[in-house]
């Protein structure tokens, strides 16, 4: 059997493919930045053929450096930005319009109208999800509407959709020559149009946004013994089986091995997402979270968990560099926050494009409050690093509410990690441990975990749990009145982000 699983990790900022061992461990990589295309405010687009672009050269770089082919390869699994929507023409492969990506707002209009009457208890009962500008349906619905030509296009079988997942695999599977159009229950689950319990696309749902079912690609586990087709679209990987596809917050969980009842993961990426696996369990969340599905291997039943997606993190430090210009890197916000020992009394909420879970306020926009004179460009770094941790906390008590379960040890993943002192401030805001594995990479270990799986190049999950290792553990140092009063000021803090904006 070949030595290696390769993982495509197609992320909201860039894409990268990696290649692991079977113990695991990293054995290349490479990564390229995309375009992030902002036509107006509140709109966010990504170019899909960029993207495909960025993909195959990944593969081919990563490849090359580690002198490997596709006869090294056992299997390929994908993990993707969820919620981007791509609409693209079947026989020609060119999208119709860019990709409108998870973080855009151009659909409040959309999700408020359904949110106004029994279609949003509807879609919460039958999905698991609000209705809400992040999620898929409402920008396909967009595109149908304000796109010449693509209703006809779709009622006729041309015009097709799928998050980025599908589209990265239809194209590597031969696009317009036979290319799979598929996708995994994790992606399917955050388009508001699958329902939870029969785990295909709903007639109800799809009928709400006016979407014809002809457009949608097939619903397929998430580590798939049949696979999704082989690789026909990159000569360096052809006939490489791919056979594993997660969403990348599901990868990330599954990467963590966090396969048992009540373990959960955070990822901090571009945004901030938190996972608790609840098993075959569908819990209905009571408090502002998301009911996902965590994931499906083969023909077991599907694993469910409770999610708590948050848009802002990372991009707050972007925020820092690119737009503020008060630090050149994201690794300075460390340095520059540790030049104060606290936040100087100011909170800084990054509600550029509402407030996720577990408010779902796409009225709310960003504040810094607290200001006086005596804060300096430190304070405001300690702040973006401490809403980072806050927002998490504020999932974490909906989580506790919503399962009865409360987190002993937050497994924790993705760049933000790297920041010692933001890692510190979780712990102490949390007021729990939190642990960093030896792969930080784990949303690109959890698709090859996947696709892995399926071919019998893992046996079992017992093999990925052995994988698992930790690589720094932070315990909290704040005291329980500093973490209440710290905790009251965020609560504040979040008040003054409040209908700001007019949603129709």
């Amino acid at each position: 059997m070949p030595d290696f699983v390769g993982a495509v990790d197609q992320g909201t900022t860039s894409t990268r493919f990696m290649l692991f061992d079977h113990s695991g461990n990293e054995v290349a990589k490479h990564q390229l930045e995309h375009e992030q295309i902002l036509p107006r405010a509140g709109w966010v687009e990504h170019n899909p053929v960029e993207i495909w672009s960025r993909t195959q050269t990944v593969i081919q770089t990563a490849l090359n450096n580690a002198g490997l082919g596709a006869s090294d390869l056992a299997a390929l699994g994908i993990t993707n930005q969820r919620e981007t929507a791509v609409v693209w023409n079947r026989k020609t492969g060119r999208p119709y319009h860019n990709a409108i990506v998870w973080q855009d707002t151009r659909t409040d209009r959309i999700a408020s109208a359904l949110d106004r009457d029994e279609r949003g208890d509807v879609i919460r009962r039958k999905a698991g999800l609000p209705p809400a500008t992040y999620f898929s349906g409402g920008k396909i619905q967009w595109i149908l509407e304000n796109v010449d030509g693509v209703r006809e296009a779709a009622e006729n079988g041309d015009a097709i959709f799928g998050n980025t997942d599908s589209w990265v695999i239809w194209n590597l599977t031969g696009g317009p020559d036979g290319g799979s159009h598929v996708t995994d229950v994790t992606n399917a689950s955050r388009t508001m149009l699958m329902n939870l319990e029969t785990l295909d696309w709903d007639d109800e749902l799809l009928g709400f946004f006016n979407i014809p079912r002809a457009m949608l690609p097939e619903i397929r586990p998430s580590s798939d013994p049949d696979g999704y087709g082989e690789i026909r679209g990159l000569a360096s990987l052809r006939d490489v089986p791919l056979t594993g596809d997660l969403g990348d917050q599901q990868a990330a969980t599954v990467g963590q091995v966090c396969f048992g009842v009540g373990e959960a993961k955070n990822t901090y990426g571009t945004g901030n997402f938190m996972l608790l696996n609840t098993g075959e369990e569908l819990v209905r969340s009571k408090n502002g979270l998301l009911t996902t599905v965590c994931y499906k291997f083969g023909r077991q039943k599907p694993i469910y968990a409770l999610e708590g997606s948050i848009a802002v993190t990372g991009s707050a430090v972007q925020w820092l560099r690119d737009q503020l210009g008060i630090i050149s890197g994201a690794a300075e916000t460390e340095s520059l926050a540790r030049q104060v020992p606290d936040n100087g009394g100011i909170y800084f909420v990054p509600a550029f494009s509402g407030l996720f879970a577990p408010y779902w306020r796409s009225d709310a926009r960003g504040v810094i409050v607290g200001l006086s004179r005596f804060n300096t460009n430190a304070h405001l770094a300690r702040a973006t690093l401490e809403a980072i941790c806050y927002q998490s906390r504020d999932v974490s008590e909906a989580m506790e509410q919503d399962s009865g379960v409360h987190v002993e040890v937050l497994k924790v993943d993705g760049g933000v990690t790297a920041n010692n002192l933001c890692m510190q401030l979780q712990a102490d805001i949390l007021g729990v441990p939190v642990s960093r594995p030896v792969v930080a990479e784990t949303t690109a270990l959890g698709a090859a975990y996947a696709a892995g799986l399926a071919t019998g190049f893992w046996a079992n999950t017992d093999e990925l749990k052995v994988n698992w290792n930790e690589s720094r553990r932070w315990d909290p140092e704040w005291n329980e009145q500093q973490r209440a009063d710290g905790y009251a000021g965020w609560k504040k803090a979040v008040e003054r982000t409040l209908n700001w904006v007019e949603v129709g």
